[in-house]
């Protein structure tokens, strides 16, 4: 049995839960310094909206110490996926 792609999926109508890798380097003023990681998910995200998917994004930024840390807000990506 082989996994399948997201292109071999019927997600029309359905939610879809896709793991990205956003763990992108901040400037200091808690910008996006680098966005290839996004620009890379991009076309699975469109695909997805595209089929008529609802879709939600699961990442993580940095290795917080078991505690929120506002320096690990994932904030400043959405903007930039937005």
């Amino acid at each position: 049995m082989s996994i399948k792609t997201i292109n071999e999926l019927d997600i029309e109508g359905r939610r879809v839960f896709i793991r990205v890798d956003f763990n992108v380097p901040l400037t200091p003023a808690g910008g996006v310094a680098e966005d290839s990681r996004i620009r890379e998910s991009l076309p699975t995200i469109r695909h997805a909206l595209e089929k008529g998917a609802r879709v939600v994004l699961a990442s993580h930024l940095g290795r917080p110490k078991g505690k929120p840390d506002s320096k690990f807000s994932l904030m400043p990506v959405a903007q930039k996926l937005a």
